[in-house]
């Protein structure tokens, strides 16, 4: 099943048309998040396409070429998008965190599903649960360094960088039964939580109207 209709880079492809290495990865990616990484096989993929499997090998040189995409896929993505937002400019701690809430909020930003699908796959692999934990250890370098930049001492910034991205995570985990107004209500004690200070009511303005503009 392919995912994400709004995007018309990931809209299925039916008949005999050409396909390219992007199609290939978005159809291995689709079925990753929705049926786990034992139903990526090339074979399967190209039924669902519709398409000849012989130009898979124009792209891959085989199915662990087409995985290992996925990770690098994921790495880019995920990996790279907490960490920009962690990164991004902010003058205050409650503004940072604000910048790193939006990865759970905007899908086009990161994808949630795909970690869930990567961590899922690491319990099966070796070489992923590597990959993972050092991805793991970058988000949260990133985060400590965020929490270090606004004065927080070295211990305690490390604290509640984990703090901030396990309770992100259980939180999509826990697939809570909530709008997005009965979340965002919450917002500001979230961040009172993770920082200790009081979000300004033009941070949080800013940030409401990100999250309902998505």
């Amino acid at each position: 099943m392919l995912l994400h209709r709004d995007d018309p880079a990931k809209d299925p492809l039916v008949g005999n048309i050409k396909v390219t290495r992007q199609d290939w990865l978005n159809a291995a990616l689709d079925t990753l998040k929705s049926e786990g990484v034992e139903a990526v096989k090339v074979v399967d993929l190209a039924m669902q396409m519709q398409v000849s499997r012989s130009s898979f090998y124009w792209y891959f040189k085989n199915r662990t070429d087409l995985l290992d995409a996925l990770l690098a896929h994921w790495q880019a993505t995920n990996t790279a998008a907490l960490i920009g937002q962690a990164n991004a400019p902010a003058a205050t701690i409650t503004e940072a965190c604000c910048n790193v809430f939006r990865c759970n909020i905007d899908t086009r930003l990161y994808d949630t599903q795909l970690d869930f699908a990567i961590r899922d796959w690491a319990r099966r692999s070796d070489k992923v649960r590597g990959i993972l934990d050092a991805s793991d250890a970058q988000r949260i370098a990133a985060l400590t360094d965020m929490f270090a930049r606004h004065g927080y001492p070295a211990q305690n910034a490390t604290a509640r960088a984990r703090v901030l991205y396990y309770m992100q995570m259980g939180y999509e985990d826990a697939r809570l039964d909530e709008s997005l107004e009965e979340r965002l209500r919450l917002v500001p004690d979230y961040l009172l939580s993770f920082t200790g200070q009081h979000a300004s009511p033009e941070e949080i303005a800013t940030f409401n109207a990100y999250a309902r503009s998505v």
